[in-house]
């Protein structure tokens, strides 16, 4: 039985309306003067880039750009990335612009620059990375990742069909920088799939095995449930239930979009110091069969996860059903359990998501391979309230397909 926990988050938040304004006075304290922004051609499309690039050039600073980031980047990506930033100036701060998969790039080059080697070198298991990285700023222009303030990097190692997390507490962006506004333009199913996965990160971190329960040793950088996570999820968890619908179907309501993006922040907090659990690690080997984006996988998963989960998390559970507005007062704890995880399948069809994995193209002969390697993902399996088999994960996959 383990007797303590610990909270971890970001040294420093910055939220708001027009925070990007911000930076400068960021880069200061942390005295850089060289730095690399990491980003994805569709921001530097959309005029982000110019934005930040112009802002920081008029204050002095030399900034190089390295803008071919790609959705769910494989390993090869990572390395290419950092062999890019090793022929550029001595770099004093790292920005990560765009989505999780920018922002988990930066992380990676972040820890390539400050310690050298291969992104392979520190997945073998949690807390690999021995010492602090290059500053990193994370500017998300998403509502869904939380990896502005999380201490996990995922790529694909696309030999294996295989999504991989690193996930070491020094991976943690310095400054996470929230700006609201840089969100409105994003299409409704890429917001329909950000927003589900922050929904996901709080009911997985909320719902995960209690910390003294986790059966493992050390210090771990995913302990299970612990009150501050908890308090965190169950704000997140209303704040998608109140206005993931109203950000797909009016994208330039700038309010949701802000709410959005406040849940995506304190999902991240909460799932970096709890951690996430069965949907999560389902989502890595569905990740490598097929090309959906991250948050739609686990946001199809999250129904079929929480009955399969219900009967060891039913408070909970109701807690979640009351959170989407459900009356509970005249149901028993089950079928408040089972009205929360309806409650989710009824959010994807209002936000046109799929809820089933064959829609995804996940087919029946791939469930055997789905099951065996999601065991094998210890640190988000082991924190899943119930346990999981061979036998029980294919049955939870077969309802889903």
């Amino acid at each position: 039985m383990r007797n303590t926990w610990e909270f971890l988050s970001t040294q420093k938040i910055v939220f708001g309306n027009g925070s990007i304004q911000k930076l400068d006075k960021v880069l200061q304290q942390l005295k850089a003067k060289n730095v690399l922004l990491i980003t994805d051609p569709g921001i530097k499309q959309a005029g982000i880039v110019d934005r930040i690039t112009d802002m920081l050039a008029e204050a002095g600073y030399k900034v190089v750009v390295y803008d071919q980031v790609v959705p769910e980047p494989p390993v090869d990506s990572a390395v290419e990335c950092y062999e890019f930033a090793k022929e550029q100036m001595d770099t004093d701060a790292i920005i990560g612009l765009g989505g999780g998969s920018s922002i988990d790039m930066a992380k990676l080059v972040a820890l390539l620059t400050a310690h050298g080697g291969h992104p392979m070198d520190y997945a073998s298991g949690e807390s690999q990375v021995p010492g602090p990285v290059t500053p990193l700023i994370a500017i998300p222009t998403t509502a869904g990742t939380g990896s502005e303030v999380t201490s996990v990097a995922v790529v694909t190692d696309v030999a294996n069909n295989l999504k991989l997390g690193i996930s070491d507490n020094h991976l943690r962006p310095l400054v996470a920088l929230l700006d609201p506004e840089l969100t409105v333009g994003l299409p409704a199913y890429v917001t329909a799939c950000s927003g589900i996965d922050a929904l996901s990160h709080a009911i997985e971190s909320y719902t995960a095995k209690p910390y003294a329960y986790i059966q493992a040793e050390g210090e771990l950088v995913f302990q299970g449930a612990i009150p501050i996570a908890d308090a965190l999820a169950v704000q997140a968890i209303e704040l998608v239930a109140d206005n993931l619908v109203l950000a797909v179907q009016q994208g330039s309501n700038l309010e949701a979009r802000s709410n959005m993006m406040l849940a995506s922040l304190l999902a991240g907090m909460a799932f970096s110091n709890a951690g996430n659990a069965a949907a999560h690690a389902l989502a890595y080997p569905i990740g490598g069969l097929v090309k959906s984006p991250h948050g739609e996988v686990t946001g199809l998963l999250m129904p079929y996860v929480m009955d399969f989960n219900a009967s060891v998390q039913l408070d909970k559970m109701e807690k979640i059903a009351q959170l989407f507005d459900v009356n509970t007062a005249e149901l028993s704890k089950e079928e408040a359990a089972t009205a929360a995880s309806q409650a989710v399948l009824g959010l994807l069809k209002k936000i046109g998501l799929p809820t089933k994995l064959s829609e995804i193209g996940i087919k029946e002969e791939n469930i055997e391979h789905i099951a065996k390697t999601t065991l094998t993902i210890d640190r988000l399996i082991r924190n899943n309230p119930r346990v999981s088999t061979v036998d029980n994960l294919k049955e939870l996959l077969y309802k889903a397909l």
